[in-house]
C-alpha cells in the first residue's frame, strides 16, 4: 500500500508545473476580495469604493485566468505526447472525478445556506429548479435562482472540457496558429452579431469568448515543446501594459460593458505569462508562487472558489450590515472577518470533497486508501 502511494506521489509531483497551484490559489482568494468589494459599495460597476481597493472591482479577471489556465494546463500532458490524449473515456473519467464531487458538494451547501439563512443578492430562495438546473452544469442555459453567485462558470469550464477533445486534432494537424485563430474567428463574428441578431445574442449567455481563450490556453502549453529559452515574461509584459492602460483610462462602467472584448484582448497576456511561470520565470515569481502557504493555498483553490460567495454574503448579511452601514470600515472588517473565515471553512470543505479526489486518481483508490486494500491500477 505504502509502494503505491509512494509511486502516486511521485507521479504527481513529476505533473505538476511549478508555480501553476499559486496562480489558482491567488486568483480564487481575488474573486473573494472582489465580493466583499461589492457588498460594501454600492453601483456596481461604478467604482464607489476607495482607491487604494479598485482593483478589487475587477474579480471576472480572475475567472480570466481560470479559463486560460485550465486550457494551459490541460494540454500539457498532451503537448508532451504529440498532442495525443491517452483515451478520450479516461480523460473524460479524470475530468469527471476531478470536478464533480465537490461540485454537487458545494451545491448542496449553497442552497442549504439560501434556505436556511441568507439567499445571494438579487436571486430569491432558490427552487426545485435551481435544483435541477445546478446539479446538471445548466445554469448557463437556463435561467433560476441562483444558490451560488460564483457557479456559474463552473458550468462553462464543463463545456470547454467537452470541446477540449475536438480542438487537440486540429492542433495536431494545422498547428495552434490555425487552431486558435479559428476558434477566435467564430467568436469574435457572435460579438459583432450579437447586437443585431437576437439568435446569436442568445448565445452570450454562454460566454463564448472563453473559448477562445481556453484555445489559447491550449496553445500555450506548448512551450514544453520549446527548444530555446524566449523571454516570455517581458512579452507578457508589454502584452498587458496596454490593455492596464485601457482600463485605467476608460474606467469600470467603460470595462464592465466591454468585458466581452476586454476578455479576449487579457487573454495573450495571460497565456504568456503562464507559459513564463512554466518555464521558471520570473525567478522571483515562481519563488513566490510555490512558497508553501501560496501552493497550499492553491490545493484547495477549487473549494475556495466553489463555497465562498454564500459565506461572504452571510458574514455581511448577519454580522457586518446590521452593525454597520456600507463604506470604507465596514469593508475592512468585512474582509478581517470574512476572508479568514471562509479560507479555513474551504481547506475543511476541501478535505472532505476536494482533496480525497485529487490524491486518490481513480474509484479503487480512493476505496483502498479506506479499506487500507491494495488499488487496482487503472491503465487508462
Amino acid at each position: 500500500m505504502k509502494s503505491a502511494e509512494m509511486l502516486q506521489t511521485a507521479t504527481t509531483e513529476r505533473r505538476r508545473v511549478a508555480g501553476l497551484d499559486g496562480i489558482r490559489g491567488l486568483a480564487a482568494l481575488f474573486v473573494v476580495f472582489h465580493h466583499v468589494w461589492l457588498l460594501s459599495f454600492p453601483g456596481f460597476p461604478r467604482d464607489t469604493g476607495p482607491g487604494w481597493a479598485s482593483w478589487m472591482i475587477y474579480g471576472h479577471f480572475a475567472v480570466v485566468v481560470f479559463i486560460v489556465l485550465s486550457g494551459f494546463s490541460l494540454a500539457l500532458s498532451p503537448a508532451r505526447n504529440g498532442w495525443r490524449l491517452d483515451s478520450l473515456s479516461g480523460f473524460a473519467r479524470r475530468r469527471a472525478w476531478r470536478i464533480l464531487p465537490p461540485y454537487w458538494a458545494a451545491v448542496a451547501f449553497s442552497l442549504v445556506i439560501a434556505w436556511t439563512l441568507v439567499p445571494q443578492p438579487e436571486q430569491g430562495v432558490p427552487t426545485a429548479k435551481s435544483v435541477l438546473v445546478y446539479g446538471l452544469l445548466l445554469q448557463d442555459v437556463f435561467g433560476s435562482p441562483s444558490p451560488n453567485g460564483a457557479l456559474w462558470s463552473i458550468a462553462v469550464e464543463a463545456q470547454l472540457y467537452v470541446v477540449f477533445p475536438l480542438l487537440l486534432p486540429v492542433l495536431r494537424r494545422m498547428g495552434a496558429l490555425v487552431m486558435v485563430g479559428a476558434v477566435t474567428a467564430v467568436v469574435v463574428a457572435v460579438g459583432l452579431l450579437a447586437p443585431v441578431v437576437p439568435a446569436v445574442g442568445a448565445l452570450m449567455r454562454l460566454t463564448p469568448q472563453f473559448a477562445a481563450l481556453f484555445a489559447l490556453g491550449m496553445a500555450g502549453a506548448g512551450v514544453v515543446r520549446l527548444r530555446r529559452r524566449v523571454p516570455l515574461q517581458w512579452l507578457a509584459l508589454a502584452a498587458l501594459l496596454p490593455v492596464l492602460a485601457l482600463i485605467v483610462v476608460n474606467g469600470s462602467m467603460w470595462t464592465v460593458a466591454n468585458l466581452y472584448w476586454i476578455d479576449l484582448i487579457i487573454g495573450p497576456a495571460t497565456v504568456l505569462l503562464l507559459a513564463a511561470v512554466a518555464t521558471g520565470r520570473p525567478r522571483p515569481l515562481v519563488w513566490l508562487l510555490d512558497t508553501p502557504p501560496v501552493r497550499s493555498l492553491g490545493s484547495f483553490s477549487y473549494s475556495l472558489y466553489l463555497i465562498h460567495a454564500p459565506i461572504v454574503v452571510n458574514v455581511h448579511a448577519l454580522l457586518i450590515a446590521p452593525r454597520m452601514e456600507q463604506g470604507v470600515p465596514a469593508f475592512l472588517v468585512c474582509l478581517a472577518v470574512a476572508v479568514p473565515v471562509t479560507v479555513v471553512a474551504a481547506r475543511l470543505f476541501a478535505a472532505v470533497f476536494e482533496l480525497p479526489f485529487t490524491r486518490n486518481r481513480t474509484p479503487a483508490a480512493l476505496r483502498a486508501r479506506f479499506s487500507r486494500k491494495p488499488a487496482k491500477t487503472d491503465r487508462n
